[in-house]
């Protein structure tokens, strides 16, 4: 999933996969590998508890480790690496489950912190039972990060309004790609979802689990899958909250994610439009809209100039993009168009805070988010294609209508330069429980990818949220319906009879 900087919380990602094929390697194997192939020192490795050095872990009392991995499973004697994770113990020791692991999504989000914002939302007899464990995965954060000396925060660009806009895309996502090759060629085949999933069962293991729970937003849920698939026998109670079809995880998955945005956009300007007094951005949707996709054609033409930055249309769709994930943000995003507008007339605008922060991460290194760890993991879990004709041919048919989207969705990143995979993708399908909770509107993964989820894991039960544009529910988006449902799943194992449908709250 790719990951863009918000004001709203951590939940506030997005999900860029990009297509493969192939078989997956069956658990048996990965058993194997575990107990006859020289990992053994890994599983029983002591771990050794600290503080975490981060200021919302260390006032909540938690406790952090690193745990070391090999680099390349298949060499298991070979290079390590390690893993940071965090842990905030069972509230009741008499009643303590075991551990539940997560992930925040991206992928490219660092999760030592994720469950101080999920915590929130458990019961008290979930919060009693578990060990809530957060994690860096490999690559990322303090999980010996990858550095490719990127030019920009995230290779999630639009393709432009014409040709000489997807020209450019094509020129930064060689670069990108290129930068990544000469820094870190020797690490990037092993910084996949794969893997991460095996450093999940040496966590297990480490830490003298028999299983694991885990929870796990956006990309999380396709490692959250993963996980189930290749270690069916390890894994526990599993939530998977706004969730990703396995057999789409790759460029379909992407391309899903044109038309829900270009609905969420609507929606922001039919918001908007009753909101004119306010924002002077038209006293209709459909004059709302047409600004916005006039400002875009206008920065095509001439950038436009807003403190230290120039946005062009392979910009603005992204910056767009990124408070639509949650309908909290229309306010966000209102304000942010508005500057925009004014810029573009000659305005000598002073970007807000929270727009300067959206477009620093979007041009220069995230401080927080690593963008090249995100692509390592993206182009290392599949193929692409690279043909990049193939790209504007999608950008192209989309454009009817997708205008502002489609060729954000369509389009060529870094992936279509990388190496081919060292493995296959794994494909998800078992009888694994599991709860699924997924939005109808969400923007980042299309509430079809969660259906889809739900028929490849036969053992699992839907959660919807319906006609609630949102990405991350649980621990984001309050919500008494989907939490009683993930609480009590949690608390007890029980899932849902039947598939349920849970109504909006907010309004």
């Amino acid at each position: 999933m790719i990951r863009l900087k918000t004001t709203l919380t951590t939940a506030a990602v997005a999900t860029a996969l990009l297509a493969g094929i192939g078989v997956a390697v069956a658990e048996p194997a990965e058993t194997e590998m575990a107990e006859r192939g020289g990992l053994s020192r890994y599983y029983d490795q002591r771990l050794e508890w600290t503080g975490c050095d981060h200021e919302q872990l260390d006032a909540v009392g938690a406790q952090c480790a690193n745990v070391t991995v090999p680099l390349d499973y298949r060499k298991p004697r070979g290079r390590t690496i390690t893993v940071a994770i965090s842990r905030l113990k069972a509230e009741d020791p008499a009643r303590r489950r075991g551990i539940m692991l997560s992930n925040p999504g991206g992928p490219g989000g660092a999760g030592l912190d994720l469950m101080l914002v999920v915590k929130e939302r458990m019961s008290p007899a979930v919060r009693a039972q578990y060990d809530l464990i957060g994690m860096d995965p490999r690559g990322i954060g303090r999980s010996s990060p990858v550095d490719c000396d990127w030019s920009v925060g995230t290779m999630l660009r639009s393709g432009g309004v014409d040709r000489a806009g997807f020209d450019r895309a094509v020129a930064l996502q060689a670069d990108l790609a290129k930068r990544c090759a000469d820094r870190e060629s020797d690490r990037l085949p092993h910084i996949t979802t794969r893997n991460t999933a095996r450093d999940m069962d040496v966590i297990r293991g480490a830490m003298g689990e028999r299983r694991v729970s885990y929870f796990g937003w956006s990309y999380g849920t396709y490692l959250g899958a993963v996980f189930t698939e290749m270690f069916p026998q390890r894994a526990d109670r599993v939530v998977l909250d706004s969730a990703i079809d396995p057999r789409e995880y790759g460029y379909d998955m992407f391309r899903d994610m044109g038309v829900p945005n270009e609905a969420a956009l609507t929606a922001w300007a039919e918001w908007t439009a009753q909101h004119h007094a306010e924002y002077q951005l038209g006293t209709t949707a459909k004059q709302v809209r047409a600004g916005v996709e006039a400002l875009i054609q206008r920065s095509a033409r001439t950038p436009i100039r807003i403190g230290d930055h120039r946005l062009d249309d392979n910009s603005v769709p992204t910056l767009l993009f990124g408070p639509l994930a949650d309908p909290r943000g229309y306010p966000l995003l209102a304000a942010q168009v508005r500057e925009l507008t004014d810029a573009a007339a000659g305005k000598l605008v002073r970007p807000s805070p929270e727009l300067d922060a959206a477009l620093r991460f979007m041009f220069g290194p995230g401080a927080h988010e690593d963008g090249d760890g995100q692509a390592a993991v993206l182009c290392g879990d599949a193929s692409y294609s690279h043909d990049p004709e193939s790209y504007w041919r999608h950008i192209q048919r989309s454009r009817a209508t997708q205008p502002v989207f489609g060729a954000f969705a369509n389009n060529i990143t870094a992936c279509a330069f990388w190496a081919r995979p060292v493995e296959r993708p794994t494909v998800v399908h078992n009888h694994s429980p599991a709860l699924i909770v997924q939005a109808t509107g969400d923007t980042r993964t299309a509430y079809s990818q969660g259906v889809g989820l739900h028929k490849v894991m036969k053992g699992s039960r839907l959660v919807t949220l319906k006609d609630v544009a949102v990405h991350a529910v649980f621990g984001n988006y309050p919500n008494t319906c989907a939490e009683n449902a993930v609480n009590t799943y949690f608390a007890d194992g029980t899932l849902p009879a039947t598939d349920i449908t849970c109504h909006d709250e907010t309004r």
